[in-house]
């Protein structure tokens, strides 16, 4: 490849480059930018519509910007500063917001009140308001709906005092397409899927049924049952192991061993073991930022890498512990070394700008994982605050002082489970970054962006961004160059900030 030549001179002049030493080379091209195809991978079974991963951080990725990214083509990692409880919580919340058939739907008995089923319902964190009910043996009596919980005047009485009892039920081969004519023919908002004796084995709902039918879904990044795709991270060790169980029950579709060095004992170990007792499910390990720890990692079993140690904007890694390679070069030598085995490479912090997601993929990276870029938007966890004339959200490095107080899970990632909380040593900080607005907003420039990237360089797919792509080495003055300058900027654009 053309950038082969590139790297091979930079290494052999001893440096090591990062996003804003470098630049895509154009070439001839007849490719449209709105017609590429930036379908790729996230690990070895985890397709992505877009190459764009939420980061596993407590102020970046919950149930809401999984939700959000998931439905413009990309995907979520659930961070692990929460309980395994609440962590699988959360991926439920993901799963359930969006269904072909529930091949496993809740239901209530009919002897259960309906305030027993609200408070339930709120516990649980349920968003749904369909429920088959069922009696003492199992077998479907009624349904409850939306319409049932809202004209109930009586919460203490029983289910099947105010459940519908004519219910319109098919079997278990019902399609999609079967069940959204049923539906949409009986003005049916639920239909239960009853095998030969009566028992319940699905569920479709007209809200999920209509989404999957209409054009809008067709950019959902979705699993084979029409539910959306999410991933959540793990650490190391047995409460990996029994974190990782949970999150499989509750049908996770991919795990991420999320930690500061990925090329360590602890990390092997659980991996190992992980694709021992799980071996249909996708395991991504990171981070790393060298090609000897992609080839171990991999040998291991690892169907995907993160790469990237300390390019973080609030990650402080590199000057604390004064290790890790500039990101462009650690994601080409890593890349190189997991071609051979078609392992998937995810980059990992250090962007900036929306074209420094080409830089990335022509380096040799399959997706990118963000922080920054999504902390400021709504679906990030953390309250809006207005200050300096100007709205703001919090965005902390899970290695900040305040997220390895106060969680475990922060500092299991940096290797201090068993330090004191007055001998911490933190590998980040905690801050404000502006208020973007939605999820939807902001990936429409960045895929806008990654798109005319493609352009630029002649390429139709992400494939052929990855072949294709050859580098400039730009000087200081370059760089200058390549922002606005010589101007007072008085309208900031929706893909350019200087406050980035």
């Amino acid at each position: 490849m053309l950038k082969d030549q590139f790297f091979y001179k930079i290494a052999s002049s001893g440096l090591a480059l990062s996003y804003g030493d470098v630049r895509l080379k154009t070439g001839y091209s007849d490719v449209l930018p709105d017609a590429v195809d930036l379908s790729s991978k996230f690990s070895r079974h985890i397709r992505l519509k877009i190459p764009i991963i939420s980061a596993a951080m407590d102020t970046v990725t919950e149930h809401k910007m999984a939700i959000a990214l998931a439905k413009e083509g990309g995907l979520g990692i659930i961070h692990k500063n929460l309980s395994i409880e609440q962590q699988a919580l959360e991926v439920i919340r993901v799963k359930y917001h969006l269904n072909g058939m529930i091949d496993k739907p809740i239901c209530v008995n009919e002897n259960d009140t309906l305030e027993e089923i609200l408070r339930r319902k709120k516990d649980k964190g349920w968003t749904f308001s369909s429920f088959p009910v069922i009696d003492s043996s199992g077998k479907l009596v009624g349904i409850l709906t939306r319409n049932d919980f809202e004209f109930c005047q009586n919460y203490n009485a029983p289910a099947r005092e105010i459940m519908t009892r004519e219910v319109i039920t098919a079997g278990p081969e019902t399609t999609v397409d079967e069940a959204y004519v049923i539906m949409l023919s009986r003005k049916k908002k639920a239909l239960p899927i009853i095998d030969q004796a009566g028992n319940v084995v699905g569920l479709y709902t007209f809200s999920d049924v209509h989404r999957i039918k209409s054009d809008t879904f067709s950019q959902y990044n979705t699993d084979d049952k029409g539910q959306l795709i999410v991933g959540a991270a793990i650490g190391v060790g047995e409460e990996a192991l029994l974190r990782a169980q949970k999150l499989i029950e509750k049908n996770v579709d991919v795990l991420v061993i999320d930690t500061a060095h990925g090329d360590s004992q602890k990390v092997l170990d659980t991996l190992r073991e992980l694709k021992r007792s799980y071996p249909l499910v996708d395991v991504v390990v990171g981070n790393i930022s060298e090609s000897d720890s992609a080839s171990r990692l991999i040998e291991a079993g690892a169907d995907g890498l993160k790469i990237g140690q300390g390019p973080g904007s609030i990650c402080t890694t590199r000057i604390i512990a004064g290790i890790g390679a500039p990101q462009v070069t650690a994601i080409y030598n890593c890349a190189k070394a997991a071609e051979i085995s078609d392992v998937p490479i995810c980059a990992d912090g250090g962007l900036t700008y929306s074209g420094d997601i080409p830089i990335a993929i022509g380096a040799g990276a399959h997706s990118v994982m963000m922080g920054g870029m999504l902390a400021g938007t709504e679906e990030a966890p953390g309250e809006t605050v207005f200050w300096q004339n100007r709205q703001w959200k919090s965005y902390r490095g899970m290695g900040s002082l305040a997220a390895m107080e106060e969680f475990k899970g922060s500092r299991e990632r940096y290797g201090q489970t068993k330090t004191a909380k007055s001998d911490i040593v933190p590998e980040g900080v905690e801050g404000l970054v502006p208020y973007k607005g939605t999820v939807k907003q902001v990936i429409t420039q960045y895929v806008g962006g990654l798109s005319r990237g493609l352009g630029y360089v002649g390429a139709r797919s992400i494939t052929e961004l990855q072949q294709k792509a050859d580098f400039h080495l730009i000087s200081s003055c370059g760089q200058q160059e390549s922002h606005p300058h010589n101007i007072e900027i008085t309208k900031e654009a929706p893909n350019y900030s200087p406050l980035r």
